[in-house]
């Protein structure tokens, strides 16, 4: 049923920013307080707005029935072909209408050149551990923790420990 959700990327511009960084933290907020009683491990603005301004960064609202249904921000490498999905959110009133598959085969198809997609996800994100390996076809490559962590991974948010970004585990496809 996914696969035939009609789809758009629309391109997100810098005064749209503010809003988008909204409905992600949103987005982000009920896993994150159904695990920790708090969301204070939200990805902050400025972690947000560095992803959305980074090098190489495109950034999309994920547009269903002309409404905003999401956003999702990648990392398009146009000489190496490897490319990764740092952030993506369905808004919540979407969850369980298939978007989520629906959108990242739009991004597939977006991105024929793609040798490989990485991303990254928490530990205790099931759903989205599920989606990634059951439906998208990812395989897990790394799991990073206090005993093996990524040298360019901060383990911290504004100074405090952060467990969504302390255990993680690092997806891969590879596409050709």
């Amino acid at each position: 049923m996914s696969q035939n959700l009609d789809i758009e990327l629309k391109p997100v511009i810098p005064k749209e920013y503010p809003t988008f960084i909204k409905n992600l933290q949103e987005a982000f907020s009920p896993a994150i307080i159904e695990k920790f009683g708090t969301n204070e491990y939200l990805p902050s603005k400025n972690d947000i707005l560095s992803s959305l301004t980074a090098k190489n960064a495109e950034v999309f609202h994920i547009i269903y029935n002309n409404q905003c249904a999401g956003g999702v921000v990648l990392m398009i490498d146009k000489n190496t072909h490897y490319n990764s999905l740092d952030l993506f959110f369905i808004s919540p009133k979407y969850h369980g209408d298939g978007l989520d598959l629906a959108t990242w085969k739009t991004i597939e198809k977006k991105y024929p050149d793609t040798i490989t997609w990485r991303t990254i996800t928490p530990y205790f994100e099931q759903r989205n551990i599920h989606f990634y390996i059951n439906k998208c076809g990812f395989h897990i490559i790394e799991f990073f923790n206090k005993y093996h962590k990524e040298k360019n991974m901060p383990n911290h948010i504004n100074d405090k420990p952060n467990p969504c970004i302390d255990n993680y585990f690092l997806f891969e496809k590879k596409m050709k």
